[in-house]
């Protein structure tokens, strides 16, 4: 945060569904105002206007800017205010220096304003989302929304089959994401539906959605079938489940693929969406992520912090002789540091990325070690050309 020195009340809003609990501390640490609000504009709008009247300049300070913060920063913005975002995690490391255990809106409130006054350093800026931003960052939360849901069922599914007949989960499992192993289990969802279908109905099935593997995805199938004789209880209510599953998935997967297009298109009309996409790795949904969380990187001082903000930073950890190295962050964005991660691991077939991956290799990092340690490089990388607002010029690999 810069220019705090501005700031003549800094109120800390512990945000709720129905209602807020505001406190408001002037430089000096007096209490302007601690009571709770109803989360309606006209009462946000009427404190912040009266505060900036009888006080001067307003920082608003919440420990959760989306959901149920939203309204409180957009009134706040509104009306002039400085808005500023308090990680919930550093919240809760501050709240233990303060005496007392007790967990209430007052106290939360009051340790979010108390932390804006003294330590403006855990502060994180907020910049003013546009709409197009602001809408790419609902759809993506949908999306992430229906990964979970589709690993969920994929995983009920590959139980149930597992549980019946564990050949051929080894079989269909893994491709359980595909439309033609999704089709056989809607229609034929016990191995004896599928070997009474037989082989020659089973690949005009799945010719029309994988035409080069359906002859040798059934011919796995039958094998698998072949290898168990006994039924195993509860294959017949695995029967009746099993269709249902597969057409859950299937309407999920559906779906996510109408949201990727329609985030395909948000990100392609930002003026940063070519600077992101130029980097090898970085597609669409990673790239989403990214102009969410990072935008044009202005809020963070150095590629340092953003990395620190990612948890790609590694933690030294110190104690003596008996104790030294270096550990993987637990804290930053998760969802930050996993589009990073996936970008990275995604980025193996550019020759640069490729070396500087078999370098650490070469230097004892096991796989995941050493993808980490490309993503951070590559926050390097990526933060120059957001701030430079220049594409990724690719050079020359440098043997490991």
């Amino acid at each position: 945060m810069s220019e705090l020195d501005q700031v003549k009340v800094f109120v800390g809003l512990d945000v709720g569904k129905g209602e807020h609990h505001a406190t408001a501390l002037t430089p000096a640490g007096k209490k302007a105002f601690d009571k709770r609000l109803p989360n309606s504009e006209p009462k946000l709008r009427e404190l912040f206007t009266k505060l900036q009247t009888k006080h001067g300049t307003v920082l608003v300070v919440v420990d959760q800017p989306a959901s149920i913060g939203a309204l409180p920063l957009a009134v706040a913005r509104d009306t002039g205010c400085r808005i500023a975002y308090l990680p919930g995690l550093t919240m809760r490391r501050i709240a233990d220096l303060y005496p007392g255990e007790a967990k209430t809106d007052a106290r939360d409130a009051a340790v979010i304003a108390d932390a804006a006054r003294t330590m403006p350093h855990t502060l994180r800026d907020l910049a003013p989302t546009d709409e197009a931003v602001a809408e790419l960052e609902m759809i993506v939360g949908f999306d992430d929304d229906l990964a979970g849901e589709a690993t969920r069922i994929s995983n009920r599914l590959r139980g149930l089959l597992t549980q019946i007949h564990p050949s051929l989960e080894r079989v269909l499992g893994p491709r359980l994401d595909h439309p033609a192993v999704l089709t056989m289990l809607e229609r034929f969802g016990s191995p004896a539906e599928l070997r009474k279908a037989g082989r020659r109905r089973l690949v005009s099935l799945a010719r029309p959605k994988a035409p080069r593997m359906a002859e040798r995805l059934v011919g796995d199938i039958f094998t698998a079938l072949d290898e168990q004789t006994v039924i195993v209880p509860g294959t017949d209510a695995a029967a009746l489940i099993v269709p249902s599953l597969a057409g859950s998935l299937r309407a999920v997967l559906d779906q996510r693929k109408l949201i990727e297009k329609r985030i395909e298109d948000l990100l392609e009309a930002h003026p940063l969406s070519k600077v992101l996409i130029s980097m090898p790795g970085i597609g669409v949904r990673t790239g989403a992520r990214i102009l969410i969380d990072v935008g044009d990187a202005s809020t963070f001082p150095t590629a340092a912090h953003l990395a620190a903000y990612a948890g790609l930073a590694p933690v030294t950890r110190s104690s003596g002789s008996s104790i030294r190295g270096e550990h993987p962050a637990r804290r930053g964005n998760k969802q930050l540091k996993r589009a990073f991660f996936l970008a990275a691991f995604a980025s193996l077939a550019d020759p640069a990325s490729r070396a500087y991956y078999d370098k650490k290799i070469a230097q004892g990092k096991h796989h995941t070690q050493a993808i980490l340690c490309l993503a951070r490089r590559r926050v390097d990388v990526l933060f120059a050309m957001l701030r430079d607002g220049t594409f990724y010029e690719s050079r020359p690999a440098v043997p490991a």
